[in-house]
């Protein structure tokens, strides 16, 4: 079984080092809630991924299989909510390796940096960039805020 062990953490940009060579994501879900089915592009890949409960924790269930490209196209077109779209860096920070996701569209605004762990206690160094720790926010979630985009939260 794939398991997600994973903290989410809110970012300042004026202490960000340069960032190159991001990856467009787009993805929706068929499924916003747990357990969640996304569909997720990125350049010329696609995948289908169904994401377990976290019930309020930072680990969780995951399965991610590969599917044509095509198929991920069509699929993308019978999400619920809106779409995600992103640009994800990945940054190196002390043998851990963080990835940077910039929303744009309705989630326009949001910057959140993640961290995967191979263990709920797994210790690692924060970066200075990296700030408030929304880890176990549901709003935060990319099934979420398909729901419910950022510029529309109050």
């Amino acid at each position: 079984m794939g398991i997600e062990i994973e903290r989410k953490f809110l970012v300042d940009t004026a202490k960000l080092p340069p960032l190159s060579n991001g990856k467009k994501l787009l993805q929706g879900y068929l499924v916003p809630h747990a357990p969640s089915i996304r569909i997720r592009t990125s350049n010329d890949e696609a995948f289908l991924t169904i994401k377990g409960d976290s019930k309020g924790g930072i680990t969780r269930s995951e399965f991610e299989y590969s599917i044509p490209y095509a198929d991920a196209l069509e699929l993308l077109k019978q999400c619920k909510g809106f779409l995600i779209t992103k640009t994800r860096y990945e940054i190196e920070h002390h043998g851990h390796l963080w990835e940077l996701d910039i929303f744009e569209e309705e989630n326009k605004g949001l910057i959140v940096a993640e961290i995967e762990l191979d263990d709920e206690n797994e210790e690692f160094v924060v970066p200075e960039w990296a700030t408030t720790e929304v880890s176990s926010d549901p709003r935060y979630t990319n099934a979420s805020l398909s729901q419910l985009p950022y510029s529309e939260w109050k």
